[in-house]
């Protein structure tokens, strides 16, 4: 699938033309034969309409962390998703050879960034609206383990956590209001 985008105030994109690609197809352009002749999409790869989805995934990062922290922090922070919320993990996947893998997410991740204060507010509003969420606080940083991860994360009341990160699933207006103010992830 292909996107062009214009970019807007305040670093947001918005949406110009889009291929007929599905969204959840992993063939972006079709291989192509030694002798430079095309090759066919896989079957289903290309047929029908974009695919929407209903729903959003959203990871929202503090934009003080280091590049290797926002790429463990998102990690941690979808991990729970596939398991809370089974609808959001497709398929098993193979290669033209019957190589098995694991299913993945079914539609995107969004990755945005914002200040403290705005990670703050946005937690309060997924909590608000009751929507799915996981957290990473700055503290478990200095943890290795799932036990103690769990401790520190129990150990300071809601309002007091110190996050460097949270992860949000629902509705898509739903999780556009819990992200108000944030950036997409440069």
């Amino acid at each position: 699938m292909q996107r062009t985008y214009k970019t807007r105030r305040h670093g947001r994109r918005q949406h110009r033309g889009m291929t007929t690609t599905p969204i959840t197809s992993p063939a972006r352009t079709a291989p192509t034969a030694p002798t430079g002749a095309p090759t066919a999409l896989p079957a289903g790869a290309a047929d029908g309409p974009p695919v929407r989805f209903d729903t959003k995934i959203a990871v929202l990062l503090r934009e003080d962390l280091e590049p290797w922290q926002r790429l463990n922090v998102t990690a941690f922070l979808v991990s729970g998703l596939g398991t809370d919320q089974p609808e959001v993990v497709g398929e098993p996947y193979a290669d033209a050879d019957g190589t098995p893998y694991l299913p993945m997410f079914r539609q995107p991740v969004l990755v945005f960034e914002a200040s403290k204060e705005t990670l703050t507010a946005a937690h309060g509003r997924a909590l608000s609206r009751a929507l799915p969420r996981s957290v990473f606080t700055s503290d478990l940083f200095a943890t290795g383990n799932d036990r103690d991860n769990r401790a520190a994360v129990r150990a300071v009341p809601k309002d007091l956590l110190d996050l460097v990160g949270l992860a949000v699933y629902g509705p898509r207006n739903a999780v556009d209001k819990v992200v108000k103010g944030a950036r997409m992830h440069p």
